[in-house]
């Protein structure tokens, strides 16, 4: 069944006191509005318009890719206003035109399917649900089984506010009869708006049936309207995700500190400590255990890897039986083979280590080959910048690099070489052989370290 999809999302978001539009606020890490583009867009609309209006320019450049075209409403006068400026842009094909809320993050695809087929381009279908706090919603006044009327929370009386039905601000009407009803709204109410819901009355009026259509839960029908409301939706979000994952068999030791930003994926007997948060996609493979507090963006990790407290990966790739942190990063280009260990207040960036390549501590690998079984001491860099331009530093297999050396890119070290402790090292090192680069100790006898001049 062909569809349109009417997306608003031009209000200002007074309650959130913010500058930034509404809908451009972020749960689980993505804006409000892509939400709703991305449970749309499995069902394929014909034209998709995104009703824009305060902050327009930053909203469509956000949906820029969604194949989306704008209406603008301006001013704001309401939601049947709103919906009339997307009028004249709807694929008169499209049977059936679904409404959406830009602020309503959390609907489903199924549910708005299921919503459009109820339509099926002769009935007006409404989603609803029933709120122990029906507060701010319009009520559902019925006939019967029959829908008569929407009333807004506003313009309802103290008998119509105690209905505990509520429209949930989303519907799907016959396209031709949508456009006839919208030409037809008011703004004689208490607001002096354009109420969309006011085509129910005009719809049962013209003798076109009035369905209701459950949503499947409270939950992915609320709204966002101020901070608070915004922080409960994440954590009921965040809750459905962590008992998903518990579902299929990940441990977590508190379901209630665990934040997903994006797409996370778990093998057998993944193991994740308190505190932890995972953006973009991130892959952890059969075994992994991830300690308290890190922070893993666009990354694959191999199984078994430990991943210790504090550590923070940013796309970077593990592999198997690795050790890293506590307290380690991994920047963009990190790729680790097999058990390598990377320890506390290390730092590796655009480098690849080989297997079994260690640095356990206190130590800066940036733009580096690092091969088999390398050694790399506490407190020695690979000095990439030369302030220009960034150098690379290849280190062969069976390396052993001192404590605190420096080695100056562009720098090759050979197979099995050893390059002493403290050694700032600006030339290649010969495989297999010890390399030192420091200066000769001086000793000066009698020498005396200055003193204080005495205040007068």
């Amino acid at each position: 069944m062909a569809l349109n999809v009417v997306i608003m999302a031009a209000g200002k978001g007074t309650r959130m006191k913010s500058t930034l539009p509404k809908v451009l606020h972020r749960l689980a890490g993505r804006p409000l509005l892509q939400h709703v583009l991305d449970a749309a867009a499995p069902l394929q609309a014909a034209r998709t318009v995104l009703i824009t209006g305060h902050g327009a320019e930053a909203v469509e450049a956000m949906a820029a890719g969604s194949g989306a075209v704008y209406a603008r409403q301006m001013p704001q006068l309401g939601t049947g206003h709103a919906v009339q400026q997307a009028a004249p842009l709807l694929d008169d094909e499209a049977t059936t035109t679904v409404v959406l809320n830009g602020d309503v993050p959390l609907v489903q695809t199924a549910t708005i399917a299921a919503l459009a087929a109820a339509c099926g381009g002769t009935r007006l279908a409404l989603l609803t649900v029933e709120l122990a706090d029906a507060t701010g919603y319009g009520r559902i006044l019925r006939k019967g089984d029959a829908v008569q009327a929407i009333v807004e929370h506003k313009d309802a009386s103290p008998a119509q506010r105690a209905i505990r039905e509520v429209y949930t601000g989303i519907m799907a009407a016959p396209t031709a009869a949508l456009r006839r009803w919208l030409a037809q709204l008011t703004n004689d109410n208490a607001q002096g708006e354009y109420y969309l819901t006011d085509v129910v009355a005009l719809a049962a009026a013209e003798g076109v049936a009035v369905v209701a259509a459950p949503a499947s839960g409270e939950t992915e029908v609320l709204g966002v309207n101020s901070p608070q409301q915004l922080a409960d939706l994440e954590r009921r979000f965040q809750a459905a995700n962590a008992l998903r994952l518990m579902e299929a068999g990940v441990r977590l030791a508190d379901p209630a500190r665990l934040d997903v930003r994006g797409t996370l994926t778990c093998g057998a007997d993944v193991e994740i400590d308190v505190n932890c948060v995972f953006e973009g996609r991130v892959v952890l493979g059969d075994g992994v255990r991830v300690g308290p507090n890190c922070v893993i963006r666009d990354a694959e990790i191999g199984p078994g890897t430990a991943i210790h407290a504090f550590t923070h990966i940013d796309e970077a790739v593990v592999g198997a039986g690795a050790l890293i942190g506590p307290y380690a990063r991994l920047r963009p280009g990190a790729a680790l083979a097999d058990e390598v260990h990377i320890g506390n207040f290390v730092e590796v960036k655009n480098s690849t280590l080989a297997r079994g390549a260690k640095a356990n501590h206190l130590a800066y690998l940036g733009d580096a080959t690092v091969g088999e079984r390398v050694n790399f001491g506490a407190g020695s860099i690979t000095a990439n910048y030369d302030g220009a331009n960034k150098h690379r530093t290849v280190i062969g297999n069976d390396v052993h690099v001192g404590s605190n050396c420096v080695l100056v890119a562009p720098l090759v070290l050979g197979d099995g070489a050893t390059i002493g402790g403290g050694s700032t090292l600006s030339k290649d090192a010969p495989a297999g052989a010890l390399t030192v680069a420091r200066a000769r100790p001086v000793t000066l006898p009698g020498w005396h370290r200055p003193r204080k001049t005495p205040a007068r």
